[in-house]
């Protein structure tokens, strides 16, 4: 049985509890809300392996077969998408079920401890549904006037945030699991969410080093039209003001990334 809403339900008493993150100072950019979270892990008493640098998801639970995966956002900031480095976020890896946590916190605290500002726990396959995606990074030799220059294909992913996909998430403590999941009795359904796979899939793409021009294959999907139901939910004692998905996200995304691509184009 999943342990996640025990998960959430401690996240959450942390929260309402005022539990602090703690940075060791304000060069620590990565580990503050991570160390936040395994502290409620420690709290309610589950053994998980020591989360690494190249590890995924970060924290991998002992006793059931699930993982969660950090993702800490500044606010007021970037809060439309995510950089996942080098792994798709997908909702099963390695036969573990994947959760991911997104945590807000103050972009500009005034010392080095400040509250969660907000909460979303959700499975993997809210952001992606696909489980079957291998990443690997390749690389060839011989470009340049010498021949001797090796260039790296080092994939960058870029996702959706759940405060890009479900309107209503925003400020308020909230728990996405797919249908069928079991919940702790104190758990308070507030909504259902449908998203619905593509007609095409990205298969394939190449680059032109002449003309920096990129171009991507589309085939069929196989699982076109396929329906993936969430359930939403919130602990008892916080609001309870529906959840809904953002009208054209994909679209808004899209638009995100356009600007994220003009902005690294104008940082080199």
């Amino acid at each position: 049985m999943s342990i996640v809403s025990k998960v959430f339900r401690e996240c959450v008493q942390a929260m309402r509890d005022g539990k602090l993150i703690e940075r060791e100072g304000k060069n620590d950019k990565e580990f503050h809300f991570q160390n936040w979270f395994k502290s409620r892990l420690e709290d309610i008493g589950e053994n998980f392996d020591e989360p690494g640098r190249n590890t995924y998801p970060d924290f991998r639970m002992v006793k059931q077969t699930e993982g969660y995966e950090l993702k800490g956002l500044a606010y007021p900031g970037r809060e439309a998408d995510y950089d996942c480095n080098s792994q798709v976020p997908c909702g099963e890896h390695n036969g573990r079920e994947v959760y991911y946590v997104f945590g807000r916190y103050p972009k500009d605290p005034d010392g080095n401890r400040y509250p969660v500002l907000d909460l979303v726990i959700c499975h993997g396959s809210f952001l992606n549904a696909d489980n079957t995606y291998v990443h690997k990074n390749r690389s060839f030799r011989g470009f340049g006037s010498y021949g001797d220059i090796l260039v790296r294909d080092r994939k960058m992913y870029v996702a959706p945030t759940p405060f890009a996909l479900a309107e209503g998430t925003a400020h308020r403590r909230t728990l996405i699991v797919p249908e069928g999941t079991q919940v702790d009795d104190d758990m308070v359904e507030i909504a259902e969410l449908t998203r619905r796979e593509v007609e095409q899939m990205v298969v394939a793409y190449q680059f032109d080093l002449r003309t920096n021009e990129i171009n991507t294959t589309l085939v069929p999907n196989p699982n076109a039209g396929r329906d993936h139901v969430f359930k939403i939910y919130r602990l008892e004692g916080d609001p309870v003001e529906p959840v809904s998905l953002v009208e054209r996200s994909r679209e808004k995304a899209q638009a995100t990334l356009a600007l994220d691509a003009q902005e690294e184009d104008y940082d080199d």
